[in-house]
């Protein structure tokens, strides 16, 4: 005789403890879940909603400085410390986790017009208006010791920007000229220039570092090779390009931001064209710089507002600004892909999440698994109209709604026009080929007639 009986495991509904949740068994047969999806868009949608309810981008402002911020630099080997260069010359090192400086300097007389920090992080150096490149020690003096560089190389010109070699004791200034230069050396190895322009800025790439880019006065963006000596190509843009950032994991793609407020995502292979054109910004682009994910990066611009775009795509998914905040000079991107830091004209330099409704902290097992469920629907039904209209709404200051409203009235005029145009073309065209073909019908006539009389 058989029997038929019942077996379950304790331990597929049984607690270990009293604290842990109670075990529900579930069949995950999709005939037995008919409304899953309505569920599941219902959640999506709770979910974008919740997003733009906790968006709280801004986390802190560091104010110090006693003239605009012109240039920033973060600490290679630190995630807590970056420098911060301003108008009237002064540098200073700030503690990002307390918030507040810890070092202030009086570097050069006149702007800071760059800097950049040794790839060991032992030191960094800066260039201002009294044509000066110093290095400067990232520990502060000792007690009675004064505040001095370690060198200071005089120049013969201005110089404007400066970066340092990611592996090797070289790093790059431009002013008239690229210069290469060995830190134990006073003149420069090698002196790089293709134009006569001045030039606004000189990047190394971080992953091929022989090569490095520069962006010239003169619409032109250059790129060299170190070990040749010599500029490899170039590529003229319609208006000037204030300066360059160089993907992080992908060695040929950089990103230009230009004055014509848009900025260009170029392969350095094929710069016949660009890759990619990021528009939004309504006046020019000053600065960029890509997260160390080379998935996105971060801009900065005249209009008064930071934006963050992905970099396969031609509009920014987020736009940061603040009632206080002024033109925007310069703009990083933290280490640890979290945090962006801006300084503007005003005088300070903000600190923003990278993700505006992301919570900061520590996460319980739950809120990660719940935080990662929501996300998944998210772009389950990115596409659904509801959804993608509050995921994309974003609230804007008048000046430039008005500014975005404007430019929009001005693109459709200008397409309406070249339709005409092409229209008008065609006609034009089709006309004339019309009056063509009958000359030379009439013609073809003509000539059959002659022969059938002649030969009759």
């Amino acid at each position: 005789m058989r029997v038929k009986v019942l077996s379950r495991n304790p331990d597929d509904y049984v607690r270990e403890t009293k604290l842990d949740l109670q075990r529900v068994p579930r069949n995950y047969d999709p005939a037995l879940h008919p409304f899953e999806v309505a569920r599941e868009y219902t959640r999506a949608l709770n979910a974008t909603k919740l997003e733009r309810v906790f968006a709280k981008p801004f986390l802190s402002s560091l104010d110090g400085h006693r003239d605009g911020v012109n240039c920033m630099a973060k600490h290679p080997k630190s995630l807590s410390t970056v420098l911060s260069g301003a108008c009237d010359g002064e540098v200073r090192i700030w503690n990002l986790t307390k918030r507040q400086c810890i070092r202030a300097l009086q570097a050069h007389e006149g702007f800071v017009r760059g800097m950049c920090a040794r790839f060991c992080g032992t030191s960094f150096f800066t260039v201002g208006d009294d044509k000066t490149v110093k290095q400067w020690k990232m520990e502060s003096p000792g007690y009675g010791e004064e505040e001095e560089p370690i060198h200071t190389i005089l120049g013969k010109t201005v110089y404007t920007g400066i970066d340092h070699h990611w592996k090797d004791a070289v790093f790059a200034t431009c002013g008239q000229q690229v210069d290469i230069w060995d830190e134990q050396r006073t003149s420069p190895m090698c002196s790089l220039t293709w134009g006569f322009d001045s030039i606004s800025s000189v990047k190394f790439n971080p992953i091929e570092t022989y090569l490095l880019g520069s962006c010239a006065s003169d619409r032109n963006i250059v790129l060299y090779d170190m070990r040749q000596s010599t500029p490899l190509k170039k590529v003229i843009l319609n208006m000037r390009t204030n300066t360059l950032c160089w993907n992080p994991m992908e060695a040929f793609i950089f990103t230009a931001a230009n004055e014509d407020y848009n900025l260009y995502t170029f392969d350095m292979r094929f710069l016949t064209s660009p890759v990619m054109v990021h528009m939004d910004h309504v006046s020019a682009v000053l600065d960029v710089d890509y997260s160390p994910t080379g998935k996105e990066f971060v801009s900065a611009s005249f209009d008064k507002s930071v934006r963050i775009f992905p970099v396969d795509k031609g509009h920014s998914r987020e736009v940061y600004h603040t009632k206080r905040m002024q033109h925007v000079i310069t703009v990083k991107w933290t280490s640890d892909s979290k945090y962006i830091l801006c300084g503007s004209d005003e005088m300070n330099i903000r600190l923003w999440k990278a993700n505006a409704s992301e919570k900061l902290g520590v996460l319980a097992p739950r809120e990660k698994a719940a935080m990662n469920y929501n996300q998944k629907l998210k772009e389950k039904f990115q596409h659904h109209p509801q959804i993608k209209r509050i995921a994309r709404h974003r609230h804007l200051p008048k000046s430039i709604y008005c500014q975005i409203k404007e430019q929009r009235i001005m693109r459709e005029a200008r397409r309406r026009k070249y339709v005409f145009l092409f229209l008008l073309c065609f006609i034009f065209v089709f006309v004339l080929t019309k009056c063509i073909t009958t000359v030379l019908w009439q013609q073809c006539m003509e000539v059959c007639e002659r022969t059938s009389m002649s030969y009759f």
